[in-house]
């Protein structure tokens, strides 16, 4: 038996109801479900998700040749700027973007692949004690969330990936993530690292004192400028910081 394919809602044509959904697209700043597409038409009017479907299929043919894309994330679809043209289009923007630290960045990519895992988890992997401050900028950001606790003495909190992690690189699940060995060095954390975001390099030493002390560099601000008594706490063996961190440095609590 041949497969239906679905049909316009009466009374529109399959084109009109894909440039309904392409200026729709074009205007919400978040990715849209098809709850949220439905969402904009007369309740005697709704399309179906098949509709829906092929209008999404026929915007991505005629997007082909075009400087933006439809992409699909874990929160639904949306059309962006190809990845190709984005250094014109940033310079829309005076202000640069903020600079993530390396030590965020190795704390999200173990995050990432190692989930569910605890602080105490990520800081063997590190060989450093994990700042507070990394953890709540990463919550503030979206990129993270609590998942439980585990059932170990302590019941140390166990950290995840959130949908809007997923949206952010352009990920529709975890399991389009590139296939990586166990994170066990900081090796293996770049190559992470890299998976993740094709333009990272790894951080010389002199960048490791990038960033303030919740692993950003405000916009406009020289790495190091900042935050470098935080940075230096960072370099500093698990051992040797055990005298001085602050209760909520220990893995087994997170700030609120």
């Amino acid at each position: 038996m041949s497969e239906t394919k679905p049909t316009p809602t009466q009374g529109r044509s399959s084109e009109e109801l894909a440039r309904i959904v392409e200026a729709v697209l074009l205007a919400s700043d978040q990715p849209l479900s098809f709850e949220r597409l439905q969402a904009v038409f007369d309740e005697a009017d709704v399309p179906s998700r098949g509709e829906l479907r092929a209008a999404l299929e026929h915007i991505d043919v005629q997007r082909d040749t075009s400087a933006v894309e439809l992409v699909e994330v874990a929160s639904g679809w949306r059309l962006q700027v190809r990845e190709r043209y984005a250094p014109w289009v940033a310079r829309l923007w005076r202000e640069k973007p903020q600079r993530y630290s390396r030590a965020l960045l190795e704390t999200l990519a173990i995050i990432c692949y190692r989930q569910p895992i605890t602080r105490g988890e990520i800081e063997e992997i590190r060989g450093v004690s994990l700042s507070a401050n990394i953890v709540r900028t990463l919550l503030e950001r979206g990129w993270v969330r609590e998942l439980g606790h585990r059932e170990v003495p302590g019941r140390p909190v166990l950290l995840g990936t959130t949908r809007q992690f997923l949206d952010d690189y352009n990920l529709k699940s975890l399991d389009q993530l590139p296939a990586l060995p166990e994170i066990k060095d900081l090796d293996a954390l770049h190559a992470a690292l890299a998976r993740l975001d094709p333009t990272f390099t790894p951080p010389s030493d002199d960048d490791e004192a990038a960033g303030d002390s919740d692993g950003v560099t405000p916009a406009g601000q020289e790495p190091g400028a900042a935050g470098e008594e935080g940075a230096q706490m960072e370099r500093q063996p698990i051992a040797e910081q055990s005298e001085t961190a602050s209760t909520s440095d220990q893995p087994q609590r997170l700030p609120t």
